[in-house]
């Protein structure tokens, strides 16, 4: 899948803020990832399958609330009762997806163009989400994923790494140029390197 990327006009490679005397590892990476296929999936009340039957490229679905299930190109995150987001890199994804996922079970929405991706890695990633976030990120844990907002501005936060953190926040395509800025804005006590 090819698109255009909803930062491609304001991000700017480089290293800002704070970054002096500082070696690069130290820094807080800031990248946009593209090219990933998210679908929303939500069971229908009326649906009388049982999740833990079901499985989708070996994984089967999380049941238990802020829990991600992965393996090496996709990630299913958790997002509420019977409501999950896929994210993947396979091309092959939208057949498996309709045999996985019946009509008469599922809804499946292609939320790919209508998202950007920013990954954001560092030792001091957790304090820069407090800047602007209400959740706890003490009881967050590696592979768990929570929807929030920061800063005004509606966030899923799926943290895939910890030691150093590393995080993907999905954030609508309208609003990724002001939430680049204000993420940026709160990394800058730190010192960032974007690419």
């Amino acid at each position: 899948m090819t698109s255009i990327s909803p930062l491609e006009n304001i991000l700017k490679k480089g290293v800002f803020g704070d970054y002096e005397g500082k070696q690069e590892d130290k820094l807080i990476k800031i990248e946009e990832i593209k090219n990933l296929f998210i679908f929303q999936i939500v069971q229908y009340k009326n649906s009388s399958l049982k999740i833990k039957d079901l499985k989708f490229d070996g994984l089967t679905l999380p049941e238990e609330t802020m829990k991600t299930n992965y393996n090496k190109d996709s990630r299913l995150l958790w997002c509420g009762p019977k409501n999950w987001l896929l994210i993947s890199s396979k091309k092959d994804l939208i057949k498996n997806i309709q045999l996985s996922f019946k009509e008469d079970e599922f809804a499946v929405t292609d939320l790919s163009h209508s998202r950007a991706v920013i990954e954001v890695e560092g030792e001091y990633v957790k304090e820069v989400l407090k800047k602007g976030c209400p959740v706890n990120f003490n009881e967050l844990k590696t592979n768990n994923c929570v929807n929030s907002i920061f800063n005004g501005i509606a966030v899923t936060i799926d943290l895939i790494n910890e030691k150093p953190d590393k995080v993907r926040l999905f954030i609508l395509r309208s609003f990724s140029e002001s939430f680049y800025y204000s993420i940026t804005d709160c990394c800058l006590e730190y010192g960032y390197k974007a690419v």
